[in-house]
């Protein structure tokens, strides 16, 4: 089973729309949230790959809406890496109603490695092996 992080969040009245409802954007940048925190659990963070000349612009993304989040809820985001394949990162997410555990939305989103020139590259040993230990059992490497 892949390493999983979870994290907790309060919809804030400014990313909601005027029913009270958590605007689709905000869904996104939870997701970068997520995504952040999981290096971090894994030893290092994304300052840190961007100052080593490794980039992961966002080259995909998706999120299918289940039900609201609304103003003042408190939610967990899981956030997994589920792909690991050359120079290709596939993260997937679920936000959960933490009240009642109910699936609000859930995502995925693909990057491809590049370095400061904007060309793909390969992971180096540092973070590549971390992010194989956390997608173990899901993702492997090819």
């Amino acid at each position: 089973m892949s390493t999983l992080c979870e994290i907790t969040l309060r919809v804030r009245y400014a990313e909601t729309d005027q029913m009270a409802v958590a605007h689709h954007s905000s869904h996104v940048v939870w997701f970068e949230v997520g995504r952040i925190e999981l290096l971090r659990q894994l030893g290092f963070s994304y300052l840190e790959m961007e100052q080593d000349g490794m980039n992961l612009p966002v080259v995909e993304l998706r999120c299918r809406y289940k039900h609201p989040a609304r103003y003042d809820d408190e939610v967990t985001l899981r956030t997994r890496l589920a792909q690991l394949r050359g120079s290709l990162l596939r993260f997937r997410y679920e936000l959960v109603r933490k009240s009642d555990d109910r699936l609000l939305a859930e995502g995925e989103s693909v990057h491809v490695v590049v370095g400061n020139d904007m060309k793909k590259t390969r992971l180096s040993d540092k973070y590549r092996d971390a992010l194989l230990a956390a997608a173990a059992g899901d993702a492997a490497e090819v």
